[in-house]
């Protein structure tokens, strides 16, 4: 039986967390919070508006312009981060349920990216902190200079629905340790685990206005980005969106970080085998019923092993059962919203008219009587490579099986995507299918795994953005290159 209501503390939900303090809403505005499972709203939530906008980027640019932060040592800098850090670890078990009645992705997924995956994110931050290079010494051309590293300002934060606590990791700590201060927009589903993050947040002891956190609509996430108080804009999420974002942030040349799309290919060279392939391959195909960034939704395979590999695929795939995700058996969930089940149904029935054939999948489970948002993992055949379900982000559980003639072929497939943010390339030697990773028009390949490492930098290129998260590149993008030219000077005015 699905679980059908919130049956755990959620705090703060007639409030936001602006300034160090939690604010109602002038204007009254409520939300509603619709269990991804059943389709039916379980809360109400205060909705911030222009007003909530404006006071958040008032209080960052005190924080920033006026407040400690940017002014102390990187060491007490990761001091709080560490406490914030704790207090998110400490309560994983509240935020993994509340995400999974709020979004859809199952509890098990949320132990996986959250309390695993996350936590080390946020610590390889924290571990890195000291070892950028914050202030250099240089003798070039005759001249004595200093390269120092100072916070960009006020950053906002764009969070997604479908990695709000990962995105900690990669976005707020290593931004905090760089000195900026930080509006942190939640997506609008995700009311319930913005909040849990934000009590964190105070209670790591930040001082007032450094992290301000709300989840808001379409018309104050606008309002932000193009607002002059906010010096950067860091941002996860969809082209079209990350268009948007440019356009408002271009007359003002505001910093932009854009981790967008995928249309990730994966290429089974012919020599794979596939009891070593599939353990990988498919989870990260239909892990999070595809609502996954890097997942890999084109699955490339040698013409002459078609049929084998793709009856194995159905299989693997068919294997698979959606279900309640706050079952702790459960490993796939229901879509995030009715939006993201419209799209899939709409770009199937495209698929299929544009010759495609179901062999996995391909409709909403029967057994859930038309509740919830759910949909099978869905697996094509027989698809062109131009076909828009070749080339489009479904950002749901459709994947398409393409056939190649040869690796030329293949590595040309794979690159004919105006996007480029992961691939995997499987072999049985390691060697060739490294030197086709080479090849392949993306920033980031797996060989013979699957997904990427968010430790160390990862982010797209092409229509997949540019800028990069993790390591010390990750933090280094919130910050703004300051060149010193020396005469004289002493030792003790270098260091100040």
């Amino acid at each position: 039986m699905t679980t059908a209501s919130i049956d755990i503390d959620a705090p703060h939900l007639d409030a936001v967390y602006l300034g160090g303090t939690w604010v109602k809403p002038l204007a009254g505005a409520t939300v509603d919070v619709v269990m991804p499972s059943t389709g039916r709203i379980v809360a109400t939530a205060a909705d911030p508006g222009i007003d909530e906008a404006d006071a958040a980027v008032a209080a960052a640019r005190r924080a920033f312009d006026e407040g400690p932060w940017p002014r102390m040592s990187v060491d007490e800098r990761i001091a709080v981060c560490t406490r914030f850090a704790e207090q998110l670890e400490s309560r994983m078990d509240q935020l993994n349920r509340l995400w999974a009645i709020e979004s859809g992705f199952p509890v098990s997924h949320g132990e996986m990216i959250n309390t695993g995956a996350a936590s080390v994110i946020w610590r390889a931050a924290l571990d890195n902190a000291p070892k950028v290079p914050w202030r250099e010494e240089r003798i070039s051309g005759g001249s004595e200079v200093v390269i120092k590293h100072d916070p960009i300002g006020v950053v906002l934060a764009i969070l997604t629905y479908n990695g709000p606590v990962p995105e900690i990791g990669m976005k707020i700590i290593p931004g905090l340790l760089a000195g900026c201060v930080f509006i942190a927009k939640a997506a609008p589903d995700s009311q319930l685990t913005a909040r849990v993050i934000a009590e964190c947040a105070e209670a790591a002891g930040f001082p007032d206005g450094v992290v301000n956190i709300m989840a808001v609509g379409l018309d104050a996430s606008r309002h932000l980005v193009s607002h002059p108080g906010v010096d950067m804009v860091h941002m996860t999420g969809g082209v079209s969106v990350g268009v948007d974002v440019v356009t408002q942030t271009a007359p003002r040349l505001a910093r932009t970080v854009l981790e967008l799309g995928g249309k990730s290919p994966a290429i089974i060279l012919d020599d794979a085998d596939l009891d070593e392939v599939l353990p990988t391959l498919v989870p990260a195909a239909i892990g999070g019923v595809g609502q996954i960034c890097v997942a890999l939704s084109r699955i490339l395979i040698p013409r002459s092993r078609y049929e084998e590999i793709v009856g194995r695929l159905a299989a693997e795939f068919a294997a698979y059962k959606v279900g309640d995700p706050l079952d702790p058996t459960t490993v796939l969930g229901p879509l995030g919203n009715e939006r993201a089940l419209v799209r899939v149904e709409s770009m199937l029935e495209r698929a299929l008219s544009d010759g495609a054939k179901v062999v996995a999948g391909g409709r909403r489970p029967p057994e859930f009587n038309g509740e919830g948002f759910y949909f099978e993992p869905t697996l094509l055949r027989d698809v062109d490579p131009d076909s828009y379900i070749a080339q489009e982000e479904v950002f749901g559980p459709i994947i398409v099986a393409i056939a190649y003639d040869d690796v030329e072929d293949a590595i040309a497939i794979a690159n004919n995507s105006r996007f480029g943010l992961a691939a995997s390339v499987y072999s049985a030697d390691a060697a060739t299918a490294f030197a086709v990773a080479e090849r392949l028009q993306v920033g980031n390949v797996a060989v013979n795994l699957a997904g990427v490492c968010l430790t160390e930098p990862f982010g797209g290129i092409k229509q997949s953005g540019w800028g990069r998260e993790g390591g010390i590149e990750g933090i280094l993008e919130f910050t703004q290159i300051k060149q010193l030219l020396l005469s004289g000077a002493s030792q003790a005015n270098r260091e100040r």
